[in-house]
């Protein structure tokens, strides 16, 4: 049997894995849950866009290319020029989810040792992200006022 390694021993567990079962039992009991551990759309798919996947015919679904769509990232450029932020189709990485953008990001430009400031509360993985880049987490308590 393969040993865990010491990255994967140093990892949290995961806290939304934990209030899962939590939150299914509360909802048998009739409690309305508000999940606002997970990014899930709220809005509605738009019906065309529903029909065109109900109507293609292919064979294969291929993969996108790695870096995104030129065309989305040229649009994503366009956005962030009328906030003056001067950005090219080159600057941007496509990922599958904000989470997978944020662990890139973190192993991109943090080196072991590195402190990051988390204010709190957060997304609970971000911790285990930061941890897996190595880094040092410092959290600062928030609260509405």
């Amino acid at each position: 049997m393969p040993e865990i390694s010491v990255r994967g021993l140093e990892m949290p567990e995961s806290p939304i894995r934990k209030l899962a079962p939590l939150a299914v039992a509360a909802k048998k009991r009739g409690i309305k849950v508000y999940h606002l551990n997970i990014g899930q759309p709220d809005l509605p798919t738009p019906q065309c866009g529903l029909d065109a996947l109900k109507k293609i015919d292919r064979k294969l679904l291929e993969y996108s290319p790695s870096q995104g769509y030129l065309s989305y990232r040229e649009k994503l450029c366009d956005f962030y020029e009328k906030f003056n932020i001067n950005v090219t189709p080159d600057d941007i990485i496509i990922t599958a989810g904000g989470s997978e953008a944020v662990l890139y990001s973190f192993m991109a430009c943090l080196n072991p040792g590195d402190e990051i400031i988390v204010p709190e509360p957060a997304y609970a993985n971000y911790m285990a992200f930061a941890i897996s880049a190595g880094a040092k987490i410092k959290t600062i308590a928030t609260s509405i006022e």
